[in-house]
Formats: structure tokens, C-alpha cells, sequence
């Protein structure tokens, strides 16, 4: 029987295993930041240990980043973060991207672009869209501090072996639609819980024809489906996007590399835990009218009727969403007004993301322009997901 992807990966990077137990998985790059790292440190301290591999550990200012100005941070608890990152980076040797260096970025989007994100790859970090490295083919999730800690000291964590989800989608995106519209879509389908317990396997020809950056969207975004993690397979697009990386090989090692990687896509004869099969030529662009991602609908479409609700809980919980948003049941999704537009969280801060919503706003002014209107633009590498 063929394996996917996800078992590939998994089965690789086993250091222990005992029937009935979570297995010992190896770490091959462990991203930290400001936020979630400061016990794991103080632990060490405590039980007088070390950083077990510094060169597989790589940190960045992320959470905390001023989106005005870097030269003063106003927030003593946003400032004593960051101070303790970088106390602690130049204590236990681990590379820090500081908030000055042309490294710095969200952790999730700075993994990709120097190339320390590659195909086959166990990464993790203290935080939970951590899953947008998936696009790449790596197996990579969030944990919490305990486990910060853990990887740190021994470049190993104790992990259940997940269940597998495939997500194949066939055809193509409408001009107009999305990444970000086709895992709306998949999750005001499916549910917020659609994922649980699984790593999802996106793939099919839609996958196949999206961007990088669009992948990684959809890899961050499965997270809001409940899902552990996800990934795509790495193509020629892949290794195109890797090449000349930083901390990428090159020449005949890079050809090596493609080789190796090459080996990790799913069998033909792989038998998945689940399989959903959509369309994507019937998807259409996406609101997210609501307080949770599953409150979504097409553009064209209208607010949900009370009158629709299966459920007295789904009755309370639009409700309280319409009340919170201040919309009404039936509204169309075009009568909706825009006031205020963010950009830039770990969803939508790739290059490509900013490059297209400049196209939009290019030679238009704000009727109400502020310094308000003005903080909701982010700059990419400023503002943590």
C-alpha cells in the first residue's frame, strides 16, 4: 500500500515509538518569537540546560513590531518582550532576525523568503498559523510553551501521529477568486471543525495552478478549520521559489535537493483517513460577514435568515453575530459598507498580497483620510499574524 505525503514525512522524522504512546518526532527547524518564548527560556535557566541544536533555531521579532516607527516602543510589555528575546538569543547562540535587520518579518513569512522553509521538513513554533509552511511540503504546526521548551531542549517532541485529510480540488479559480475566497469557501462548507484531528493534503489541478504565496494562504487559513496542520506537495513552482534562497543549497546540491523532494509526493495508491472532493470552477469570491470563518458567504449572496437555522444553537449564535456586526438577517452581502480595511496579519502579508491591493487603491484618495484609516495599511514584515 502506497503512503502520503504526511505519513512520508512523519515515519522519517520517528526517533521513538512505543504501541499505545505518542511517538518522539524530530524537529528540523524550530522558528521562535517574542510572545510565546520567555517561560520555555526561563525553564532551561531553571533546570540548567541548554538549547540542544541554536543552528536549527531561528528567532524574529514578530508580534509586538511597531507598524509606525521602530526607533520607540511606547508598550513597556511589548518592549520587555522583545528585550527578553534578544537577552535570551545572545545568552543560549540562537540567530535572532532583531528589529534593524532586513530579516525581521512575520515568523511565518520570513521562513520562506530566506529559505529556511523547505519540502520534507518537521517545523514548529508558539503559534497556531505556524501551518502556513505546509505550501512548501513541510509538516509543520503551532505549540504552546511547555513544548517551546521541550524542542529547545531536545530538538524532539512527543506528537500523536494525526489522522489524514485529502482536500483535492479539481478545475480552476474564477478570474477574481481567491486563495483566501477557496478556504472560505471550503470552511463555511465543512465547518470551523472540518479538520480536527487531522493534517490536511490539499492538491488537484486548482492547487496546482495557484502561487506560493496563495498556497501558503490556504495552509495558514486550514488552522480556522480545526485542522492540526496542512500541506501541499512541492512542485516545480516549489523549487522555483526556493532557488537562490539564503539558507537554500545551491548548484548541484540544490539539483540533489529537487532529487530528494521529488520523492515526497503523495502515491497514486495512498489511502487517506478522509477525502472531500470540490470544484473549484463553481467557487466565488467570499464575505466573511460574521464573527467566526465559518460565517461566510458568496458576494452575490445575503446574510443567513433566522428563519434558516437548523438548530436553536445556531439560531442564538447568528444572532449574536448579527447583533455584533450590526447587520441585519436577509441583508444582501453588497450592501454591506467597507470602513475599514486591514492588511497585512500572517494571512495576507505576502508581497504578492500588498502588490494586488496597491493596484486597487492606486490614484484613489480616502474620503476620510486619517491617521486612524492610516494604521489599518501594514507594510509587509511589520505586523505579527
Amino acid at each position: 500500500m502506497g503512503k502520503t505525503i504526511i505519513e512520508k514525512i512523519w515515519e522519517k522524522h520517528i526517533v521513538h515509538q512505543e504501541e499505545g504512546k505518542p511517538d518522539l518526532v524530530y524537529i528540523d527547524l524550530h522558528l521562535v518569537h517574542e510572545v510565546t518564548s520567555p517561560q520555555a527560556f526561563s525553564g532551561l535557566r531553571m533546570k540548567n540546560r541548554s538549547v540542544r541544536r541554536p543552528d536549527l533555531t531561528f528567532a524574529t521579532m514578530d508580534h509586538n513590531v511597531p507598524t509606525i516607527s521602530r526607533s520607540e516602543i511606547n508598550d513597556p510589555v511589548a518592549k520587555n518582550q522583545m528585550d527578553t528575546l534578544r537577552d535570551n538569543c545572545l545568552e543560549f547562540g540562537i540567530p535572532l532576525a532583531d528589529l534593524d535587520s532586513p530579516e525581521q518579518g512575520i515568523v511565518h513569512v520570513i521562513g520562506p523568503e530566506l529559505g529556511l522553509t523547505q519540502p520534507g521538513m518537521t517545523i514548529v513554533c508558539g503559534d497556531s498559523h505556524t501551518s502556513t509552511h505546509g505550501a512548501f511540503g513541510a509538516l509543520a504546526f503551532g505549540i504552546g510553551t511547555s513544548e517551546v521548551e521541550h524542542v529547545l531542549a531536545t530538538q524532539t517532541l512527543w506528537q500523536t501521529k494525526p489522522k489524514t485529510l485529502k482536500v483535492e480540488v479539481s478545475g480552476s479559480l474564477a478570474p477574481g477568486v481567491s486563495a483566501k475566497d477557496f478556504i472560505l469557501f471550503i470552511i463555511s462548507k465543512y465547518g470551523v471543525n472540518f479538520g480536527t484531528g487531522y493534517v490536511i493534503e490539499f492538491s488537484g489541478e486548482a492547487i496546482r495552478k495557484m502561487s506560493m504565496e496563495e498556497r501558503m494562504t490556504i495552509c495558514n487559513m486550514s488552522i480556522e478549520g480545526g485542522a492540526k496542520a496542512s500541506l501541499v506537495a512541492p512542485d516545480e513552482k516549489t523549487f522555483a521559489y526556493l532557488n537562490g534562497r539564503k539558507y537554500v543549497a545551491q548548484g548541484d546540491a540544490f539539483l540533489d535537493k529537487i532529487l530528494e523532494w521529488q520523492q515526497l509526493s503523495s502515491d497514486e495508491d495512498a489511502v487517506y483517513d478522509h477525502v472531500i472532493k470540490v470544484d473549484g470552477n463553481g467557487i466565488a469570491p467570499m464575505v466573511s460577514w460574521g464573527t467566526n470563518p465559518s460565517m461566510t458567504s458568496p458576494v452575490t449572496n445575503r446574510v443567513p435568515y433566522l428563519n434558516d437555522c437548523d438548530t436553536d444553537t445556531e439560531r442564538k449564535s447568528l444572532e449574536r453575530a448579527l447583533s455584533y456586526m450590526g447587520l441585519d438577517e436577509g441583508q444582501p452581502i453588497t450592501d454591506i459598507n467597507v470602513t475599514k480595511v486591514f492588511i497585512g496579519s500572517c494571512t495576507n502579508s505576502r508581497i504578492e498580497d500588498l502588490r494586488a491591493a496597491s493596484e486597487i487603491i492606486k490614484g484613489k484618495k480616502s474620503r476620510s483620510w486619517s491617521r486612524s484609516n492610516y494604521r489599518a495599511w501594514f507594510p509587509a514584515g511589520q505586523e505579527g499574524g
